[in-house]
């Protein structure tokens, strides 16, 4: 083989090499930041674009959103309660060049700011807001650490408590106190029904008494009632009415009645 060939072959390896070298595809949820002698030029991406060998260099970022989980945390409170909490944070790039510029390692510091954040959010609130006020805690965490990672290229969309771990103590204590809340509303409950059952009751004796025929036919029910029971004996009550009116009689008159 001549030293022509060789040259040509050689040349075509060579131009091959920078031609590999040179080419870069991307996907669709990817953005290359190309630095260009140590000077970032911009974004590229995604699809098939070209570089120039030894003097471009790439560095490759992914947009999909992040997972990341907080490890559990120990918390205390305003109210001086010892808490164990953890947390989830959603975050993905909106800048590809900021990501890579303004911070090392942007997983990382979302990672400890959001960690940093849910200890501080959480300390300044009492118990039975983070127990029940979960939304407004967690709306709180991911303004303050979407503000931190903003400057990086970083958007942070959600940061979920996860868990609340209370002390034995404390547990108890809760449910008594929502014991103790359950029989409060059952006795407010049975009060109510005692009041509107004499209230009830109240209308009926008004009623009664304006129509004292009403007396007489509900006595007579009552003893329907009774006489069904078969029992040996039956107490006939003596209406009101009749008591009155031998309180209205003269003294005298009452008295001859009575002895008669």
């Amino acid at each position: 083989m001549s030293s022509t060939a060789i040259g040509f072959i050689l040349a075509a390896i060579v131009v091959l090499a920078l031609f590999a070298a040179s080419v870069r595809v991307l996907r669709e949820y990817e953005r290359g930041v190309v630095f260009r002698l140590g000077r970032v030029i911009g974004a590229k991406g995604p699809g098939l674009f070209f570089l120039i060998p030894v003097v471009d260099r790439m560095v490759r970022v992914s947009l999909r959103t992040v997972t990341r989980e907080i490890p559990k945390q120990d918390v205390i409170t305003r109210d001086n309660v010892t808490v164990n909490v953890n947390a989830v944070t959603y975050f993905n790039v909106v800048d590809a060049v900021l990501s890579v510029v303004a911070i090392e390692d942007f997983n990382a510091g979302t990672s400890q700011i959001a960690q940093t954040t849910l200890r501080s959010v959480v300390g300044q609130v009492d118990l039975d807001d983070l127990l029940t006020r979960r939304d407004d805690i967690n709306q709180r965490l991911q303004h303050v650490v979407d503000e931190v990672t903003s400057p990086w290229g970083v958007k942070v969309t959600l940061v979920e408590v996860k868990e609340v771990e209370l002390p034995e103590t404390m547990r108890r204590a809760i449910a008594k106190q929502a014991e103790a809340e359950r029989e409060r509303r059952a006795k407010v409950i049975h009060a109510q029904g005692e009041l509107q059952a004499a209230e009830a009751l109240k209308d009926a004796a008004a009623v009664l008494e304006a129509h004292p025929a009403a007396i007489q036919l509900r006595v007579l029910s009552t003893m329907s009632e009774v006489a069904t029971e078969r029992n040996s004996t039956l107490i006939f009550p003596l209406p009101v009415e009749v008591m009155r009116l031998i309180d209205a009689l003269p003294a005298e008159l009452r008295g001859r009645t009575t002895a008669e």
